[in-house]
């Protein structure tokens, strides 16, 4: 068949065009992967991906998202989270037991000493606390000038009552101390706990016990498990009652007087001479005394040996006679 050089022309021309807009088609797919690129959203896979398998991948596309979302919660809140556990970043929060104790050493005015030992023991009074001890000296006249006094304090007025102790004298030495035992309190919860989880087994044993042999064993291991459970009990108490009442340890003195001495001091001189002449006939009276055995032992003694040498003497007069 042949082929007119019009008809040619026109087919060259129609291949032309397809082919032009081949490359404009391409070119505008490589334009768009370009400008992908450039703002961050381009993936490879996505390129080579056929087209059927896109709704496929829709859920591994969610999922891959949740598990970021997963991974970048710790950046965000601090603690990773998961929709069954649920974690704090709080601490629990723990009754601390604390046994406070304080010792001061105040001077007060010359002949305020009861005065002030009976304010404090008014202060303690006053803040729901009490006296727990009291000791007071006298000095050579007889008169209270110095002693301690112990008060126990609640714990919420513990800081309030050092002050006001503080305004009741000179200060001339002070120590405050807290002893933590809220480690060794926790730990006896526990033992009591478990003992009497112990005790409630060995009631529930005996109540179904039928032999009177396997009634005694029991009864015997219920026994020293309820004695541990007192002792637990007690120390709690005793700990409870340490932490709730702050102890204050205060020794009061007044200031001692200051000895003077006048003119040459001749009856003082006197005084210590005769005290000391006084001391000296005390101690050869006190020897005396005590060696009295000694020397009415040694005195026999003598007397035995010139009887003895007395009648000696007596046999050789008349030996020579």
């Amino acid at each position: 068949m042949k082929i007119s050089g019009k008809t040619r022309s026109l087919f060259i021309c129609a291949v032309v065009m397809a082919v032009v807009l081949i490359f404009a088609v391409s070119g505008c797919g490589a334009f768009e992967d370009a400008q992908a690129v450039a703002s961050g959203n381009y993936d490879e896979s996505m390129k080579s991906a056929p087209i059927r398998d896109a709704a496929a991948e829709e859920p591994a596309m969610e999922t891959a998202e949740e598990e970021m979302s997963v991974e970048e919660s710790p950046a965000e809140g601090g603690i990773a989270q998961d929709s069954d556990t649920g974690y704090s970043d709080t601490p629990g929060v723990i009754d601390r037991k604390i046994i406070k104790t304080a010792y001061m050493e105040i001077e007060v005015a010359k002949g305020q000493f009861e005065e002030v030992l009976f304010d404090l023991a008014s202060l303690a009074e006053r803040n729901g606390g009490y006296v727990s001890n009291t000791q007071s000296y006298s000095d050579e006249e007889g008169n209270l000038t110095s002693g301690s006094i112990s008060i126990r304090i609640p714990h919420d007025s513990y800081n309030p009552v050092i002050e006001k102790i503080k305004s009741m004298g000179d200060i001339r030495s002070i120590s405050v101390s807290g002893q933590d035992v809220t480690q060794e309190y926790v730990d006896l919860e526990s033992r009591l706990r478990n003992m009497e989880a112990q005790e409630k087994v060995l009631l529930d044993i005996m109540a179904q016990s039928k032999k009177p042999s396997d009634t005694l064993e029991v009864a015997r291991e219920l026994s020293n498990v309820q004695e541990e459970i007192e002792i637990i009990k007690g120390r709690m108490k005793y700990l409870d009652n340490m932490v709730s009442y702050s102890t204050i340890d205060v020794y009061l003195f007044e200031p001692e007087p200051i000895a003077t001495t006048t003119g040459w001091g001749f009856l003082d001189a006197l005084k210590r001479g005769l005290r000391g002449a006084v001391t000296v006939f005390n101690g050869i009276i006190m020897f005396i005394i005590a060696m009295s055995p000694i020397i009415v032992i040694l005195a026999i003694v003598g007397v035995i040996v010139w009887l003895i040498v007395r009648a000696r003497r007596r046999r050789r007069a008349r030996n020579n006679t």
